[in-house]
């Protein structure tokens, strides 16, 4: 596919993962109600997704690594817009369960699919731009999903919202699968099963375990083992699940931290703001909707601002400012005596998380070789998947103990306390990685033809991008 197919494949996939899971959380209370469903039954169809995709984000974008990001996304979209159709027409809730775990298998293989297929068709020097546009349009996603599902569900029932997708998903699929392919990915080292296995197990049952919090479960010892049990393999392997040159990266391991903490911090506060606004200030759901709505705004704008960013300070001075104003956003709202003191933290944090998420996903896109692009976007992936559960399992303890203003004060200082990894991101652009005369993209050329160390450029010897967000929010993301 050339470059603006594969962008519009990326945008495409990131939307929708972003739409399904905001559009199911207004549908459930209708979903619940019509299946004669528990309320443990009716989170259950949000859990069984969530402990699917992150065990398998790994693996799924090594299988991309392998045997090419183009085939995994058609047949995650397939797959995804397949399940879609049967949750639409399930006879009960045990049912809709169940496919929604098959529909997180498939949205683990096409999320770091669609990071996977920007980092093999652009260059480095034009990763900025695509990377901005997928984000915003996950923004503006995000933003119109609880919308758009609130008058499905409302219009036409609960089942409606889950036919949104379905047909975008199977059309980008059948073009992905049936496109001619431009470059075959190298066959590449064995696939590490038990690896990925041990690894699975971890994630899924880390997921478990706080999603089911303050319980006690047997979740959390069993990710604890399997954790161990992970490191030990992986030390051992002769073909590791997670290559040298990218677990070892300090700039990928800082983006990927930055990206967790940002995610637990956004959707811990706001999980917390949402009982603030009203039953705090007494405001209906519509009311606080609105006094929110500078964050959606700021989150779209910031992804464009951030492009620029990124190619005149750097990915370092970028997240290092947006991590501070995300921090602070959170302050306001934790101190916010009415409602323009919230819009104004509001606009704060959702300008920061854009920015965060832009910067971050491009170091982590940008810095893995061509041939790890899969495992680095199934990374950044599992940080946007882990983060918000991580913040809202956080914000639900943390109420429970204190005010209710509590969580958004300790996850700003959170924020905050994260500066220190922004040190591993690269630094300022040397010339060789800003565009060339005359308004083209083509990047301007030092004497010595390359770039300096110090710049975003990856410190090997992949000068073009070759092979098959990631992701995202991947990117992948609430």
């Amino acid at each position: 596919m050339n470059r603006p197919v594969t962008l519009a494949s990326s945008v495409a996939g990131a939307v929708v993962v972003a739409l399904d899971g905001t559009v199911l959380t207004v549908a459930q209370p209708s979903l619940r109600h019509d299946l004669h469903t528990s309320l443990a039954g009716a989170q259950w169809t949000s859990t069984g997704y969530l402990v699917a995709v992150a065990g398998l984000l790994v693996f799924a974008g090594r299988l991309g690594d392998r045997y090419g990001h183009r085939r995994a996304f058609g047949v995650g979209m397939l797959g995804f817009g397949a399940a879609s159709a049967g949750i639409a027409v399930a006879p009960g809730v045990g049912w809709v369960i169940g496919l929604r775990v098959v529909q997180g298998v498939f949205g683990a293989l096409l999320q770091p699919a669609t990071l996977g297929m920007l980092r093999a068709s652009f260059p480095p020097d034009r990763l900025r731009t695509p990377i901005a546009v997928r984000t915003a349009a996950i923004g503006v996603a995000a933003a119109a999903g609880p919308v758009v599902g609130g008058a499905l569900a409302t219009s036409f029932g609960w089942r409606a919202v889950f036919l949104l997708n379905v047909v975008p998903a199977l059309l980008f699929g059948v073009f992905a699968l049936t496109a001619r392919e431009e470059g075959r990915p190298p066959a590449g080292t064995p696939l590490d099963v038990p690896g990925a296995l041990l690894l699975a197990v971890a994630l899924a049952c880390l997921v478990h375990a706080l999603v089911t919090l303050p319980g006690a479960t047997w979740s959390a010892p069993a990710a604890l083992l399997a954790a161990v049990a992970f490191v030990r393999h992986e030390r051992r392997a002769p073909a590791p699940l997670l290559p040298s040159d990218v677990v070892r990266s300090p700039a990928v391991r800082g983006a990927i931290a930055l990206l967790l903490t940002a995610s637990a911090a956004l959707n811990g506060g706001l999980f917390a703001c949402v009982y603030v606004l009203q039953d705090g200030l007494g405001l209906t759901a519509l009311r606080s909707a609105l006094v929110s709505l500078p964050l959606a705004v700021c989150l779209i704008a910031a992804a464009p601002v951030s492009a620029v960013l990124l190619r005149r300070v750097g990915a370092r001075a970028a997240v290092t400012g947006a991590t501070a104003v995300l921090g602070t956003g959170l302050l306001v709202l934790a101190r916010a005596p009415g409602e323009t003191a919230f819009a104004a933290g509001f606009a704060l944090v959702g300008a920061g998380f854009g920015t965060v998420m832009v910067a971050a996903t491009h170091v982590v896109v940008r810095q893995a070789p061509a041939e790890s692009a899969g495992v680095a976007g199934g990374l950044k992936q599992t940080a946007m998947n882990v983060g918000p559960v991580l913040g809202v399992a956080s914000a639900t303890l943390l109420t429970g103990l204190g005010p209710a203003r509590a969580p958004m004060a300790v996850l700003g200082v959170a924020a905050l306390a994260a500066l220190p990894f922004c040190r591993a991101l690269p630094g300022r652009p040397t010339p060789a990685d800003t565009p060339g005369p005359a308004g083209t993209d083509a990047p301007a050329l030092t004497p010595a033809g390359v770039a300096a160390g110090r710049s975003d450029t990856p410190h090997t010897a992949h000068g073009v991008e070759s092979g098959p967000h990631a992701r995202s929010l991947g990117d992948h993301e609430h």
